[in-house]
């Protein structure tokens, strides 16, 4: 059941939610004056294509031929019903993914990576800094910036680094060179918000240099719609008018806020962010102003926040382990239109193998955190007697995170 859109079907602008949004963003602040950020605040970091993207009103953004051309080495992806999932659980749900997991990289991430790297060339950029927890948000840069011939560097979170060292070879053999983080702490387990500051502070003191971002702010959310648009095409079908309920992982928000926020001027569509119990962002984490890095070094910004300098204890859903969230889906959480569950990490991977036993996929552990939470929808369903359409983000695949399976496999896993 699987239902699969034509090259030329695929989308050629993005969805900017911002118009649509309940209440308007409030604006990101300069961390040193606390007055809103201009354009030539951020030129240090970002190409003034993506600048223009992090505030623009327009409903629609048109993506260049060039992006679409790399694109379309994975894209569209395809839209899989889990029927032996449905039969496993004897519900009365209907349960579709939208598979990521066939991208170069093995995830969503390259939505945004190509259209980063595509914008920071032809500015003049010669290198790219960024941070990766896992790994999958350096693996897609790395990879993106070998389509572009520019240099990437990427500070990995240490616990990551160390769990999963397949992932730093993937990087490599895409031209990216990569480091431990926090550098200046050996001893750290390390955490976004520090490889956020190791990244930012390596961009601004070389004139070569732009950082990029694989999650949070509002571009990278805007380039990742391509997933829900191609969905609600694949949908329509497979015979759907609409899911009843949209569900991603969040750890940032991207892979989220690219199958969710088409959907969001839909009222009758409920939209779940899944996160880790151990770093539970949206469920207990207070909305305010806060830094997106440990260090104090980017613009403050409005979201559900633990704090910048909390360090989450190292799961292996290392995309996950991210002390604030994006704007967007913070402002989605805060007036009441998507909701918010966290899981402890046994239980995902609980359902990650029950998916693997049945769909026969292996789910990266953040991808697991969303499959856990649309199996309790299902048997809700079940319980309730109710037909209900579950779509959910597949956001990659589980192959270079298997170390991560043999922990739980044979009772080494902390149930944090």
């Amino acid at each position: 059941m699987r239902y699969l859109l034509s090259e030329d079907q695929m989308p050629t602008a993005w969805y900017n939610v911002g118009p649509a949004l309940p209440e308007p963003l409030q604006p990101q602040l300069h961390p040193a004056t606390r007055e809103p950020v201009g354009p030539d605040d951020l030129a240090p970091l970002f190409p003034m294509a993506l600048i223009a993207q992090e505030v623009s009103a327009d409903p629609w953004i048109d993506i260049p031929g060039e992006v679409l051309d790399i694109l379309r080495l994975w894209r569209p992806t395809p839209l899989v019903r889990a029927e032996r999932l449905e039969r496993a659980l004897g519900t009365t749900a209907r349960i579709y993914y939208k598979d990521e997991s066939v991208s170069p990289a093995g995830s969503h991430k390259p939505n945004t990576a190509v259209p980063q790297a595509f914008y920071n060339k032809m500015e003049g950029s010669k290198r790219l800094a960024t941070e990766t927890g896992a790994g999958q948000w350096g693996s897609a840069l790395a990879f993106a910036c070998r389509q572009y011939d520019l240099e990437c560097k990427v500070y990995m979170v240490r616990a990551s680094y160390d769990q999963k060292p397949y992932r730093r070879i993937l990087m490599e053999a895409w031209g990216g060179e990569v480091v431990p983080s926090p550098v200046d702490d050996p001893e750290s387990p390390g955490s976004l918000g520090l490889a956020i500051s190791d990244a930012v502070r390596d961009a601004v003191t070389r004139e070569d240099t732009h950082y990029a971002l694989g999650s949070v702010l509002n571009h990278v959310l805007l380039h990742q719609t391509v997933i829900g648009l191609e969905a609600k095409e694949q949908l329509a079908l497979a015979g759907e008018a609409r899911p009843d309920v949209v569900i991603g992982s969040c750890g940032g928000g991207s892979n989220l806020g690219g199958i969710a926020l088409p959907f969001v001027s839909d009222a009758d569509v409920r939209l779940v962010a899944v996160e880790p119990s151990s770093c539970p962002t949206l469920t207990e984490g207070t909305f305010e102003y806060d830094f997106g890095d440990a260090a104090g070094m980017t613009p403050l910004m409005p979201m559900y926040t633990l704090g910048h300098a909390f360090v989450p204890p190292s799961i292996h859903a290392g995309g996950l382990r991210y002390h604030g969230d994006s704007p967007i889906i913070s402002s989605l959480v805060k007036t009441g239109r998507m909701e918010a569950v966290a899981y402890p990490q046994g239980k995902t991977f609980e359902a990650a193998v029950q998916f693997a036993n049945t769909e026969g996929k292996i789910p990266a552990p953040e991808t697991g955190h969303a499959i856990r939470a649309v199996i309790d929808e299902a048997l809700a369903a079940k319980e309730a007697g109710e037909e209900r359409v579950i779509l959910f983000n597949y956001s990659g695949h589980g192959f270079l995170d298997l170390s991560a399976y043999d922990d739980y496999l044979h009772g080494r896993l902390i149930d944090a």
